[in-house]
Order: C-alpha cells, then sequence, then structure tokens
C-alpha cells in the first residue's frame, strides 16, 4: 500500500460518522473489556530508577576525574612518583577537563537514550502481557462455547 493510497477525501468524516451511528450496540461484556483495556494502556509510566545493568555505568560516566594516584613501588621512589601523578594531574586538569567534555556529553546521551529504551521495553513487555491476558481470556471464551477457530488452517482441512 502506497501512502497516498491512505490519504483521502473520500469517504468525507460526516459519511463515515453516518456510517458509524448505523452499527450494532455491542454487548455489555465486549464495552467492559474495551474500557478495562484502555483504562490499563492509559495507566502513566511509573518512574523508575536506573536500571540496574547501567547503574555501574552511570556512575562512570564522567571521564574526566581519575582515581587517586598511586604506585606498586614502596619507599621514596614510590612516594615521589605520587607525588609526580598529583602535580601532573593538578597541572592540567583544566585541560584534561577540556578534552573529554564532548566525550561526557557523548557518555551522558548514550546512557540516557539507553534508560529510555529499557523503559520503552518494559513499557511495551506490560502491554504485551496485557494483550496475551486478553486473547487467552477470549480463546478460554470460545474453548467454553465450542465454537470452532475460523479461518484457520485446521478448520479448512477439516471442511475439505
Amino acid at each position: 500500500m502506497r501512502p497516498e493510497d491512505l490519504i483521502t477525501r473520500m469517504p468525507t468524516a460526516d459519511a463515515v460518522a453516518r456510517e458509524t451511528e448505523r452499527l450494532p450496540t455491542p454487548p455489555p461484556e465486549a464495552e467492559e473489556a474495551l474500557q478495562r483495556a484502555l483504562e490499563a494502556a492509559a495507566r502513566p509510566a511509573t518512574p523508575t530508577p536506573w536500571p540496574a545493568l547501567l547503574q555501574e555505568a552511570r556512575g562512570k560516566m564522567d571521564s574526566r576525574y581519575a582515581a587517586p594516584a598511586t604506585s606498586h613501588r614502596g619507599g621514596l621512589t614510590g612516594t615521589a612518583l605520587v607525588l609526580a601523578k598529583r602535580a601532573f594531574r593538578l597541572t592540567f586538569q583544566p585541560f584534561i577537563n577540556e578534552v573529554l567534555r564532548k566525550q561526557v556529553e557523548f557518555n551522558e546521551s548514550i546512557l540516557d537514550a539507553l534508560a529510555t529504551l529499557h523503559d520503552v521495553q518494559r513499557e511495551q513487555g506490560r502491554a504485551q502481557a496485557a494483550w496475551r491476558k486478553e486473547w487467552e481470556r477470549r480463546l478460554a471464551q470460545l474453548e467454553a462455547s465450542g465454537a470452532p477457530p475460523a479461518n484457520t488452517k485446521r478448520s479448512r482441512k477439516r471442511g475439505r
């Protein structure tokens, strides 16, 4: 189907409204089921903390600051190396911050996108579970009524 096939001027909105008035009234059970489904879908998303799989990455998001300077060497040499590292960091920290500024911004945006994807996936899973529950309820009603399923390969093969 092409997009221009979807956008039409015919039928008009008035014609569609007139035709919908001619539709039969659905049974109360169907109205209640639709109302429950709409209420479940309209519930606002519950704010959740950052997902556990992103917590560690969130803590390491700002790459401008390193762990405290250490050295595996002991004695005077180790102390001198730690002091040299601290002096280097103190002197060049403004340059380090500027060089890594865009990296930090990128890290923040990637983590925000991942958190958004996680939330969307969680909401889609919730909606899918609600739909699955509804379809299982409908299937149970069909099985209880003994009505054969329509338009399935099995029902078509039996008819031959």
